[in-house]
C-alpha cells in the first residue's frame, strides 16, 4: 500500500527537464501506487480547459494512462492553475477536489490543501484570490479569446518574477496561527501543502495534541514527491537527467 503527493511543478513546455523528470516519475514510480494526489500549481499557469495546446494535452494523456492502470489521481487546484476545471480533469483521468480536503490516510485522518490559503500575510495575493475565485470573474476571463488569455498569462508571469525572491520569501510562508485554525476545524493533527516551496516536516500542537505539518517541495531544481505508506512517511527527490 502507497500513496504519492506532489505540487508545485509548474509545468511548462519551456522547461523540458521538469516535464522529462514528471514522466519519469510518472511511468516508472506513480504506477506503484493506489493514489496520487496532486495539490496544486501542477501547471505555471492555466487559461482554461479550452486551451488546444499540444503540451497540456500531452500530459493529460499520461495521466490518463496512469489512471487506466488503477491508480486514483486527485487534485487540487493552485494560485497557478485554479481555472483548471472538469473537462480537463476528466481527460487526464483525475477527480478534482475542493480546496481543502480531510482524507483517510491509512488510518489518520488528514488535512491536505495547496496551501495559499494559510499565508494570509500576502495580503496582495489574498485580495486577488477571493476575486478571481468568483463566478463572474472566471466567467469573464473564459469569454476571452484564447489568444488574450494567453497574453494575460504571459504579463501575469512577467509581474510575479518582477516582484523579486526576497519579497517571495517573507509574505509567502504560512501564518502559524492559521495552521493551527485548520487543523482544528477538520479536528486532524496531520496536514500536507505545498505552495511555500519549503519542503520539511514540523511539529506543532492542535487540538491540545502533538500535529504535523508536511510541505511538499517544488520542481524547480528537482523533482520532489511524498511518499507514504502504512509504516510511515518519507520526502523524496530526484535529479534531473542532464545528459
Amino acid at each position: 500500500m502507497l500513496t504519492y503527493f506532489i505540487a508545485d511543478l509548474h509545468l511548462t513546455q519551456e522547461r523540458s527537464d521538469i516535464t522529462d523528470c514528471f514522466l519519469s516519475f510518472l511511468r516508472n514510480e506513480a504506477p506503484k501506487s493506489e493514489k496520487l494526489y496532486i495539490l496544486g500549481d501542477f501547471f505555471e499557469y492555466w487559461i482554461g480547459d479550452d486551451d488546444d495546446n499540444p503540451f497540456i494535452i500531452n500530459i493529460a494523456d499520461e495521466l490518463k494512462q496512469l489512471a487506466d492502470t488503477g491508480t486514483e489521481i486527485f487534485f487540487i487546484v493552485g494560485n497557478r492553475d485554479f481555472l483548471l476545471g472538469k473537462k480537463y480533469a476528466k481527460k487526464a483521468g483525475m477527480t478534482l477536489l475542493p480546496d481543502s480536503q480531510l482524507i483517510d490516510l491509512y488510518g489518520t485522518p488528514t488535512l491536505i490543501m495547496h496551501g495559499d490559503t494559510l499565508c494570509t500575510k500576502d495580503i496582495e495575493y489574498q485580495k486577488f484570490r477571493k476575486k478571481s475565485r468568483s463566478w463572474w470573474w472566471q466567467f469573464i476571463i473564459k469569454s476571452l479569446p484564447l489568444k488574450t488569455r494567453r497574453k494575460m498569462a504571459s504579463n501575469y508571469r512577467k509581474k510575479a518574477e518582477a516582484r523579486g525572491p526576497s519579497q517571495d520569501q517573507e509574505i509567502m510562508d504560512v501564518t502559524p496561527s492559521e495552521v493551527v485554525k485548520e487543523l482544528e476545524q477538520a479536528n486532524s493533527q496531520l496536514m500536507i501543502h505545498g505552495h511555500t516551496h519549503r519542503p520539511a516536516v514540523h511539529q506543532l500542537e492542535a487540538n491540545g495534541k502533538p500535529a504535523t505539518r508536511i510541505v511538499l517541495g517544488d520542481w524547480y531544481e528537482q523533482g520532489a514527491w511524498l511518499k507514504v505508506t502504512p509504516e510511515g512517511f518519507e520526502l523524496l527527490n530526484a535529479h534531473f537527467d542532464t545528459k
